[in-house]
């Protein structure tokens, strides 16, 4: 019953754990934020050799920042885990003792309960004493059961000792690493506290030259602005172009059925003149009463060709002449082709799954409206994320698509777009480009070389559309 009680009260907590991050999870989660800021220190590093601070400096401590503080999250979660792991295997290490401890009391009642009985039910003299074979046989098979069931209960003993050796040797393990994460932990609190001092003395200094720096944010502010109207009418369009080859296949379409009711109108009409009898199609009209001109008999009454000519249906006779093909422009795209859509459905299920636009890096400013963090006056407008990573690092599209466009509006920097079905994402700030419009891309394939700045440092703008919306990347790309 014990051991019922205690199977129970485990799968009674699984449910709960199951629903929590698995240590496992927690681990290789605090490894790769370790990796992060390990990436963050090498950007760090790059823009220290300006003696002077710079947003840079600024952009990486900030950022620096935020993933210790994520660390210190994460190694909480670890810690609380541990605890609930601790507690519940203590729980269960006191009910196996008190399992051992009563299987030892009915252990030793029983052996006490053989020597006692010892003399009177002695083997011979229990079985000799039997009246025929068959009870001999059967007190013989009642022996055995005792000592099988001695046996038993030592073997059952040896295993529950041993499973409380093995748990207590997990509660040791558990407990050491608790105590492993809580030093880390407040190792990173002390580290939180020395970047912090050093963002406010970078900040401090920066500060004191806000109007220089005000400058460069309204010359930045207004590049941005300009590049990304480029970037929108570039996609406003595309769009434009696939609705209007759109309209235009329909619009053939039209012209096509209706041409083809006027041809069996005007067959009807022949056929009826000589009394014949024309089978109607889908698109055909009842055929008009009263005498018709077909052309042969010039002596009949001009009012009978009115009345002929009135009798045409009304929708044929409004048609313009068909075209000489059906065949739409080289230039247009017939809406999104089967397997554009295909693409662009399969991009859309890749969301928060998409690779980086580089290799290694970090986000140093994230999508949407923010204030300038030194002129704070000054609100600003990310269309994408900014990725600060290493110098020279080669730009490589996120997902299989067709480059769009590959624009520059100073002639210096270049910005590649890159359609995925109805989805675009959009890779700016390039100091070259490896592809050219309208050649077919796939994933991590490389499109160019990140840019560096005045500052020394290698920053990617990638922007995520959905026809003219813009995303949030952060929501799109591995995390």
């Amino acid at each position: 019953m014990r051991l019922t009680a205690i199977v129970i009260f485990i799968l009674f907590c699984l449910p709960v754990h199951a629903q929590q991050p698995t240590s496992a999870e927690l681990e290789a989660r605090r490894k790769s934020i370790l990796e992060s800021i390990r990436q963050t220190e090498e950007q760090l590093e790059a823009t220290k050799n300006d003696k002077k601070a710079t947003m840079g400096q600024l952009r990486a401590l900030q950022s620096k920042l935020a993933e210790r503080q994520r660390l210190i999250s994460n190694i909480n979660d670890e810690i609380e885990r541990l605890n609930s792991n601790i507690t519940t295997s203590t729980q269960e290490v006191a009910h196996l003792r008190e399992n051992l401890a009563t299987l030892k009391i009915r252990y030793a009642q029983s052996v006490r309960y053989a020597y006692r009985s010892r003399s009177s039910y002695d083997m011979l003299a229990f079985l000799f004493s039997s009246k025929d074979f068959n009870e001999a046989l059967r007190r013989m098979k009642y022996l055995k059961k005792i000592r099988d069931y001695r046996k038993l209960q030592a073997d059952e003993i040896r295993r529950t000792q041993g499973i409380i050796i093995k748990k207590i040797d997990v509660l040791n393990s558990e407990k050491s690493t608790k105590d492993n994460l809580l030093t880390d932990q407040e190792k990173q609190k002390l580290e939180i506290q020395k970047e912090t001092n050093e963002t406010n003395s970078v900040v401090n200094e920066l500060k004191g030259r806000e109007k220089q720096l005000q400058v460069k944010v309204e010359k930045d502010k207004r590049a941005a602005k300009q590049l990304n109207k480029a970037i929108q009418d570039v996609i406003r369009r595309e769009i434009e172009a696939r609705h209007k080859a759109e309209e235009e296949a329909r619009r053939r379409e039209e012209a096509r059925k209706a041409e083809e009711a006027r041809k069996l109108a005007a067959a009807q009409a022949a056929a009826a003149s000589k009394g014949a009898t024309v089978a109607p199609g889908i698109n055909s009209r009842p055929l008009p009463e009263g005498p018709i001109n077909n052309g042969k008999n010039n002596t009949q009454p001009a009012k009978t060709n009115n009345t002929a000519a009135n009798t045409q249906p009304a929708s044929s006779a409004a048609v313009q002449p068909p075209p000489k093909t059906n065949v739409a422009p080289k230039n247009y795209d017939l809406s999104l082709t089967p397997e554009a859509n295909a693409l662009s459905n399969s991009f859309e299920s890749s969301r928060g799954r998409l690779p980086w636009p580089v290799e290694k890096g970090f986000i140093s400013q994230g999508f949407g409206r923010y204030h300038h963090p030194i002129a704070e006056k000054v609100e600003m407008e990310n269309f994408g994320v900014d990725i600060s990573t290493a110098h020279n690092a080669p730009a490589r599209s996120v997902y299989d698509g067709k480059v769009l466009k590959v624009l520059s509006v100073d002639g210096k920097e270049w910005t590649v777009i890159i359609q995925h079905g109805d989805y675009y994402t959009v890779y700016t700030n390039l100091s070259k480009v490896s592809v050219q419009a309208g050649q077919d891309v796939r994933t991590k394939q490389p499109i160019g070389t990140v840019n560096m700045n005045d500052e020394g440092e290698s920053i990617i703008n990638f922007q995520v559309w959905k026809g003219g919306t813009k995303l949030n990347p952060e929501t799109w790309i591995a995390r």
